[in-house]
């Protein structure tokens, strides 16, 4: 059951996630550790939402396509309102991938007082505070908790 898989391994990162929030950043005060554990919950989310096109596609409600955007798109249409993901939900999912790909661009970004600043090619900045890398943990629980609520009345 491929959808199980994916539904284990973002639970399992996300535990992994909470503890370098909570317990190893406070101690370790390790900039570099926040890009990485934005990273990780963008790839918790992803293997959520396959998780979901995996359980949707065993269950002949969706077609799946070889396009990684493609199956997103059918995510967003088709399958968010299924499992409850809100509009405001799905943007913030979106915003943290605009991030991720920001910093990945990025000439430049640096550290200050627990906020990471990237700089992109025209100078304009992106400022992540740790209360927002907070948010995007809490919202990774939130969809594998409606993922799982889903998962269960079948």
């Amino acid at each position: 059951m491929k959808f199980l898989e994916h539904l284990q391994e973002s639970e399992r990162i996300v535990n992994s996630v909470d503890h370098m929030i909570y317990i190893t950043f406070p101690l370790v005060k390790d900039k570099r550790l926040l890009f990485k554990i934005l990273t990780e919950i963008k790839l918790a989310i992803v293997n959520c939402i396959n998780a979901i096109l995996q359980f949707e596609y065993i269950n002949e409600r969706i077609t799946l396509y070889k396009s990684a955007k493609e199956n997103f798109e059918t995510f967003i249409n088709r399958c968010s309102i299924r499992y409850k993901i809100t509009k405001e939900e799905i943007a913030s999912i979106l915003e943290l991938f605009d991030i991720i790909e920001k910093y990945k661009d990025s000439p430049m970004e640096f550290f200050r007082n627990e906020k990471i600043v990237i700089l992109s090619e025209n100078m304009k900045t992106k400022i992540i505070t740790m209360e927002k890398i907070k948010f995007f943990l809490l919202l990774t629980k939130n969809l594998i908790k409606k993922t799982k609520e889903m998962f269960i009345q079948k």
